[in-house]
């Protein structure tokens, strides 16, 4: 079977009769049949035991690659059930970013022991990486790249190139770099390949080269490989001289995490670290009940608010009849606005200072909005009360959506002016606000027009 074909329904059952087995021979051939990825998903579905027993039976040549595509929580569970030598290999066999990622998971203490294990120059290189911010594009990177320097032949940086082949995570871009490691530009190994060996290497060099500083958020990192179609990132420092690169891998697995992180946070929800699967009653109680304590106070005002409107309400019942409707109304409208705008933020789409031409746009699209939707409700006034009420819940309705819709665009620019992520404009945030304010317009609207 090849690791294209996979039966992968029936490889988990496979591997967990492979685990009771006296030898391990089968759970290598399973190894050599089956992409890492695959296995990876087929183990995450096994038993706890199982799945460290897997990699305890097994050499870290067969597992390491494996091991660098399990979710992080199991990751550490397999962590924590080999002993010292046996993490240690592992962690030496994976590739740098990998390697980082794991000991990020660690106490301080352990991870301080891991790193004491490794040799040397692997302990230099994590150290120095460990070193780096954690959300920054120099903690992702990897030190495993090759390059060529300007001056050299084809036929000489072909030669050099096979001699690094193994040591670099990839050669499909090289990176061209002064003797001292400043970065010049790059060139396609396939340019390398098709020009005559006596070519100088600076004759096939691109010089328009697109890089990132090490200080830099590892998001930015993403966005410009995405927006410049790039296979590979080169990071630098800040004299330009060439630290590492970000792969393509490297960043699909930021825009995972980051998108997830922004949908927890939007729906009120602190970051699950555990996959929803595995993560217990008790987290998922605690990284859900501090927003939602937050919500109930606000909507307190809510209350306070109707309350302040008692004598209206009283007399003009329909006033209470049409006030779900009007505030469902303007918090959706909100919720609407902030999810267009925080994922546009998200993207790079739009830029902080763009607030004030949407907000501009937002203007006149909340307003035909809110005249549709008070056209909508002022038939039913009409038709449950008089001509004076249906005026007044229309124009509350198209006051209230238009509150809405602005208060939902702006407050992800104005988080984001704030430093603080834009994802945390929640819709159940919004819709809160909206309704202790729209019930405050709402009735203050009908107070005027109808002279209560």
């Amino acid at each position: 079977m090849s690791p294209t074909e996979p039966d992968l329904d029936t490889l988990p059952q496979a591997l967990q009769t492979a685990l009771t087995a006296p030898t391990a021979e089968a759970l290598q051939s399973l190894c050599a049949e089956h992409a890492a990825p695959d296995l990876s998903d087929a183990l995450e579905a096994l038993p706890a035991q199982q799945m460290e027993a897997f990699f305890q039976r097994l050499d870290v040549e067969c597992t390491a690659d494996i091991y660098a595509h399990l979710e992080s929580d199991h990751q550490s569970r397999v962590f924590q059930a080999l002993d010292d030598e046996h993490a240690s290999r592992l962690v030496a066999a994976l590739s740098y970013d990998d390697a980082v990622s794991v000991i990020d998971g660690l106490e301080d203490e352990q991870a301080e022991s891991l790193l004491e294990t490794l040799p040397d120059e692997d302990q230099e290189a994590l150290e120095t990486l460990l070193g780096y911010p954690e959300e920054s594009a120099g903690r992702l990177m990897t030190p495993e790249f090759a390059t060529v320097q300007p001056d050299w032949s084809v036929a000489e940086a072909m030669d050099h190139l096979r001699e690094q082949s193994d040591l670099a995570e990839t050669i499909n871009t090289i990176f061209v770099v002064t003797p001292t490691g400043e970065l010049l530009g790059w060139v396609r190994l396939k340019g390398l390949l098709l020009s005559r060996p006596t070519t100088s290497v600076r004759e096939r060099m691109n010089t328009d080269v697109v890089s990132i500083s090490a200080e830099e958020d590892r998001e930015e990192a993403a966005h410009r490989i995405s927006h410049y179609d790039l296979d590979v990132l080169p990071v630098v420092d800040d004299n330009g001289h060439l630290l590492g690169i970000i792969t393509v891998d490297d960043v699909m697995d930021v825009l995972r995490a980051e998108t997830t992180e922004d949908f927890h946070r939007m729906a009120a929800v602190g970051d699950v670290v555990l996959s929803l699967r595995d993560a217990s009653m008790q987290l998922l109680y605690r990284k859900r009940i501090g927003w939602l304590v937050i919500l109930v106070a606000v909507n307190i005002l809510s209350g306070l608010a109707i309350a302040h409107f008692e004598a209206a309400i009283e007399t003009v019942v329909a006033l209470i009849f049409f006030l779900p409707m009007v505030i469902a109304s303007g918090g959706n409208a909100g919720a609407q606005a902030s999810t267009l705008v925080v994922r546009s933020l998200a993207t790079n789409d739009i830029k902080p200072q763009d607030w004030w031409r949407l907000g501009g746009k937002e203007i006149l699209v909340a307003s035909a909005l809110g005249a549709t939707l008070a056209g909508a409700i002022w038939l039913s006034g009409y038709w449950l009360g008089s001509l004076e009420v249906a005026n007044a819940i229309a124009l509350g309705m198209f006051l209230v959506v238009l509150f809405g819709s602005l208060f939902g665009l702006l407050l992800p620019f104005t988080l984001t002016r704030l430093g603080v992520d834009p994802a945390v404009a929640s819709a159940p945030l919004i819709t809160s606000v909206v309704d202790v304010v729209g019930i405050t317009i709402y009735f203050a609207t009908a107070v005027a027009i109808l002279g209560l």
